[in-house]
């Protein structure tokens, strides 16, 4: 059951990466990508705090935010 619900929120986002992204350009400052970063938190984490961690994420996403490399935390040595 958890695999399904993991997987309804992770569609929409492969949706992004496979049918849009790839129309915009690469433009991301980090690595992994804002939308890898959001689909490991959930597969890590689950969708609540994946998606909050990944909206987090995304949030430092302008010119003045942070880039570079930035994993997403394992369970155990969250940030």
């Amino acid at each position: 059951m958890k695999k399904v619900v993991k997987a309804i929120f992770i569609f929409p986002i492969r949706v992004y990466q496979y049918a849009i992204s790839p129309l915009l350009g690469a433009n991301c400052r980090f690595n992994p990508t804002c939308s890898a970063y959001t689909v490991e938190a959930i597969q890590e984490w689950g969708p609540l705090k994946g998606i909050w961690m990944g909206m987090k994420r995304f949030s430092k996403c302008h010119p003045w935010g942070g880039h570079g490399y930035d994993p997403v935390p394992k369970k155990g040595e969250e940030k």
